[in-house]
């Protein structure tokens, strides 16, 4: 073996296989470009940014690890998300959720505090 090989199989790698997904349109209603990424909780992105924050609650985007995507001021996207996975604990990012994602009483604080905060959502 040398050191930092990798041994890659035959066959391709599908990520996030058997997870939740759901899509959703999203604005970026401000003034500057907003960039999100990959295990960011999308809930919790830019207030300026509107989209159905309720269905984007424990949802991240559906993208590779370490990547992320640009939103241009303006422009409307589709983007695709995915349920976070592991002990389902979401603390920090924006200060909304810090809880347990599959928790009723926490997604209901965590949508007060968006409200109270004026995060922009259109709650399709």
């Amino acid at each position: 073996m040398i050191p930092g090989e990798y041994f890659i199989r035959n066959g391709s790698i599908k990520c996030n296989a058997g997870r939740k997904t759901i899509k959703l349109t999203v604005v970026n209603t401000g003034d500057r470009p907003v960039q999100v990424g990959s295990h960011f909780h999308f809930f919790e992105i830019n207030k300026q940014m509107d989209f159905d924050r309720k269905k984007a609650f424990g949802m991240r985007l559906n993208i590779v690890a370490g990547t992320a995507v640009r939103f241009e001021p303006g422009e409307e996207n589709e983007v695709e998300l995915v349920g976070f996975g592991g002990k389902k604990k979401i603390v920090g990012f924006n200060n909304l959720t810090n809880g347990k994602i599959n928790s009723a009483s926490c997604k209901s604080k965590a949508l007060i505090k968006s409200y109270l905060h004026r995060f922009k959502t259109n709650n399709e």
